[in-house]
């Protein structure tokens, strides 16, 4: 069975473009010889534009104490950087309990 990416994943209807687009990195289908590599860099790209979004609502939040940036930017920019930081420590949550689980496991 080959999946293409993470972004082959079934996800929740309830997910927003922003989390959707965080998962899916771009990444090559992959196969059995080369799945943990995909899967990291799945995780490293996700990871990276988390924090890009976090800057840029940084970025906005300043520019608006400025004057530069209105209103309806800064909530956007705040909004799309909480979805990414909640998808992220989802998924943070979800790999600790997967780790924790396997540790339970008898050999």
């Amino acid at each position: 069975m080959i999946v293409s990416g993470i972004g082959a994943l079934n996800l929740k209807p309830g997910l927003s473009d922003t989390a959707t687009d965080l998962l899916q990195g771009g990444v090559a289908p992959a196969t059995g010889g080369n799945l943990g590599t995909s899967f990291a860099e799945a995780l490293s790209q996700a990871a990276s534009k988390t924090v890009n979004t976090l800057q840029n609502a940084e970025q906005v939040s300043v520019q608006a104490l400025k004057g530069d940036a209105d209103t309806r930017q800064v909530v956007d920019a705040v909004m799309s950087a909480q979805q990414a930081l909640q998808t992220a420590v989802a998924i943070r949550d979800k790999v600790v309990s997967a780790y924790l689980e396997v540790s339970r496991m008898g050999i």
